[in-house]
Parts: structure tokens; sequence; C-alpha cells
């Protein structure tokens, strides 16, 4: 293999595994793929995210070498991008909400962010707050819920990924929507290869934002913000499936258990959301997005 520059480099290289173990526990007719995308720092896909987007910045010139990066956000993309912004040399202030677990609130710190509460923990109240931060330090707001940076990233390197290592052998994909840019960028992308793909967006049956449905708690992490984001783009969306969050804490171990593979919850979620589309003869071979690990040392 070659020495590599970054290790970004790798990040981006993610796997599909063919999950001959998940499948045969669920006695389907042929086994579900699987892109894994948490290769990174953090154990998510916000690692080649949060990088990618701070680059497109600085490439246009709105992120100038030292200037502060804001971000209203405490969950994995705020995880990733306090260490895109040390290897990068930015300072990272994360507004967060006033009742973060001080765990939580730790491990930010620990990995160079200064965090700013918000009084308010609403999404349009947090993302003022960021907005007042950045024009108060000269700083740049990445605003990913709402920045196309966000699904451009998916559209130049997941969407490609997917393709190159799995060729036409699925016929739907299967991600879950946390802020919409994973799934409008690979759609996208995918849908001007072949418009036949079925695109499914993935959310807690506790907060089905996306379906319209009861807004309140669930466990799913970095799904399910209880809105529907800017980012999302409905008209590449052909199906909508919630899963709870029970189902998807089991579907992790089962794959973790079946096929060795230490998925995360959300991963989980868009597992058991695939089984369901198979069994409602919409797919014969689904691919599902894992958009983070779950690590058990």
């Amino acid at each position: 293999m070659p020495i590599l520059r970054s290790y970004y480099q790798e990040v981006y290289r993610s796997p599909v595994v063919q999950l001959d173990g998940y499948s045969g526990r669920h006695g389907l007719d042929s086994s579900i793929l699987a892109y894994l995308d948490f290769g990174g720092a953090t154990g998510t896909s916000k690692d080649g995210l949060a990088e990618t987007m701070l680059a497109f910045a600085t490439e246009r010139g709105t992120l100038q070498p030292g200037m502060p990066v804001i971000e209203a956000s405490s969950g994995s993309f705020a995880a990733a991008l306090a260490v895109s912004c040390a290897t990068t040399g930015h300072p990272c202030i994360l507004i967060v909400p006033n009742n973060l677990p001080p765990d939580r609130r730790k491990l930010l710190q620990s990995l160079g962010a200064h965090l700013i509460a918000s009084s308010n923990n609403s999404r349009r109240a947090m993302d003022r707050v960021a907005a007042d931060t950045a024009k108060r330090y000269g700083g740049y707001y990445t605003h990913y819920f709402s920045n196309d940076d966000n699904p451009e990233y998916h559209r130049r390197v997941t969407g490609p990924q997917i393709l190159k290592h799995a060729g036409d052998n699925f016929d739907a994909i299967v991600i879950g929507v946390g802020s919409g840019g994973t799934i409008t960028g690979v759609a996208e992308y995918v849908k001007a290869w072949n418009s036949m793909v079925r695109i499914v967006a993935v959310e807690p049956a506790e907060c089905a934002a996306i379906s319209g449905g009861f807004l309140g708690q669930h466990g799913i992490s970095g799904i399910g913000p209880g809105f529907v984001p800017e980012n999302y783009n409905p008209y590449v969306v052909d199906t909508v499936l919630t899963v709870t969050t029970d189902d998807a804490e089991r579907a992790a171990r089962e794959v973790l258990f079946f096929d060795g593979i230490p998925a995360c919850t959300s991963a989980g979620a868009t597992l058991a959301a695939a089984v369901q589309l198979m069994n409602m003869g919409k797919a014969k071979r689904p691919l599902c997005v894992f958009a983070g690990r779950r690590t058990y040392l």
C-alpha cells in the first residue's frame, strides 16, 4: 500500500461490506450491503465532512488562515469539526445547549473547542447566537444544516465511492437523516447515473419530523433532529421509514454479533429499515450507509 500524505485520504476510502450474517439471521433472500463511512478520528462520517467543508470555504476565500470557525452543535459534527479545526489551525467555537451533559462538555473541550451555552435551546435561537458570534469574532459559521457544502461533499465523495465499490449490485440506498446532507448529496449523484435506485430516508419513530409524525425524545444519536433540515431534498427521496430506538439498538447489536461490525445506533436504524423495505417488496438488495461506529473498549 502507498504511504499516505494525510489520514483523511484513508477516511474517504470507505468499504462496502456484504452482511451475510445479519441477513441470514433475518431469513432474507439476499444479503444487505453496508457502506462503512466511519473511519475517521471520531468514528463517524462527519470527520471527512468537516475537513472538506473547511477546505471548500478556504478555496472560496471565506475562511482565512487562523480565522475562528463557529457552529451550533454538540453532536458528532461538533466533535469532528473540533478535530478538523485543530489540524488546520483554526479556533473552534461551538454554541451548545445550556443543559449539555458535563461528560459531553468535557469531551468537546478536550478536543480543543471553546463552548458558549445558549440560554434558549431551540434550533433557531442557537443559529442566531452562532451567527452573532461569527460576526463578533470575525469568524466563519459553517451552518452545516443549511450549507450546501454539506451535500456537495456527499455528491463528490460518498455517492461516487458507493458506485465505485458496489457498482450496480444494489437497488436501494437506505440513509438516516440528521442534517440532510448525506441523503441529498448521495441521492442527487446516484440518481443522475441510475434513476431507478430507490432512495430511502430513515428517521426515529419517536421523532418523525420528515413524515409528519410525533416529535419527541429518542435515543438514536446522529439522526432525528426534530425538524426538517434545509439541506434535505425531498424530491430525490422515494420512501421515508421510521424505526424505534429499541429496534435500532437491536439491529446494531445483531450486526456486531453476526458480522463483526461495530455499528452505532443510527447504522442499526438503517438496517432495521432495510429489513422493512425488503419485507414490503420494495427492494431486493438494499445498501445501508453506516454513518458511525460504536466503541466497546
